[in-house]
């Protein structure tokens, strides 16, 4: 009794499934994904198999339509499962089996797929598969964009619980994710699923600075620390590592700021500028001096 939506983008070549559901931990049982295979969404009366054994028949080459059709055959509860496949190169099927309880349907739009059953109206799939198509961004935000209009058209009729959304790369070993996000049981897990998608965002641009900033290149890495926290203003871990990203580009009034107040948000953080060595961040001293007392652990706090 869910809705979810499965995705090929055609342009990254990433392969993605969103899901939301009046359940617990839906996104252990519904969504999964393999880099250069494809996707499967396993819903109604849930068979969690079809995920694993959906991927691995196309893994070995046999494409989304020809794995569901030999997965639905053999399968004797066919009737009260709903499933969706994608595989790498977009395409598509769905079942849903004539005793998934009303409303239930699929739409299947250009490389992707709408599902849902136990809705409160029959128009969920059709307004999921219209904004995703209008949507732009990342994948996972688009795969949220469409559980968004999931909802709005009615939703799960037994109300909203758990949601996650999951996206694997082109190509990659099979433990590789691009997103992977899970909502376990909130009163609003679309909202919330969007707060840890952003979040996810930044951090992954945290990830990114340090490669960049591991490469040599500290002007480029700087910059991305700054853009992260910038994202995320409210973060005190984005905020710390932007100050010392001020340092390194010579802002050093602005650095001071931010720095103290990442300090004022959670006072541990002198005791990392005592730690921190000058191959892990190359302007710390002239942090340390910036700071004076205030950025030494147990040294003046706020006044």
């Amino acid at each position: 009794m869910t809705y979810s939506i499965i995705a090929l983008d055609p342009e990254t070549r990433e392969c993605g499934v969103a899901v939301q559901s009046h359940y617990f931990s839906v996104g252990g049982l519904v969504p999964w994904a393999e880099p250069g295979v494809g996707a499967v969404a396993t819903q109604a009366a849930v068979d969690i198999a079809y995920g694993p054994h959906g991927l691995d028949r196309m893994r070995a080459g046999r494409t989304a339509p020809e794995a569901l059709a030999e997965l639905v055959a053999a399968d004797s509860q066919r009737q009260f499962r709903q499933v969706a496949m994608v595989d790498a190169h977009g395409g598509i099927a769905v079942h849903t089996g004539s005793e998934c309880m009303a409303f239930a349907g699929q739409t299947i739009g250009h490389q992707h797929s709408c599902q849902a059953n136990l809705m409160r109206t029959e128009e969920v799939w059709d307004a999921m598969s219209e904004t995703y198509l209008a949507s732009s961004g990342p994948m996972a935000e688009r795969l949220i964009d469409a559980l968004d209009a999931g909802e709005e058209a009615g939703g799960d009729l037994r109300g909203r619980q758990s949601a996650a959304v999951l996206v694997v790369p082109a190509e990659g070993e099979a433990w590789q994710r691009s997103v992977e996000l899970r909502v376990e049981d909130h009163e609003d897990p679309l909202g919330e699923l969007r707060r840890i998608w952003m979040l996810d965002a930044g951090y992954r641009m945290l990830r990114e600075a340090d490669a960049v900033f591991d490469q040599g290149d500290r002007a480029r890495s700087a910059d991305i620390y700054i853009e992260a926290w910038e994202r995320l203003p409210d973060n005190h871990e984005l905020k710390f590592w932007a100050g010392l990203a001020m340092v390194e580009r010579g802002e050093e009034e602005r650095a001071a700021a931010l720095l103290r107040e990442a300090i004022d948000d959670h006072d541990d953080w002198r005791r990392v500028i005592d730690m921190l060595t000058a191959e892990m961040s190359p302007s710390i001293e002239k942090t340390r001096r910036l700071l004076g007392d205030y950025g030494v652990a147990g040294g003046a706090g706020p006044t």
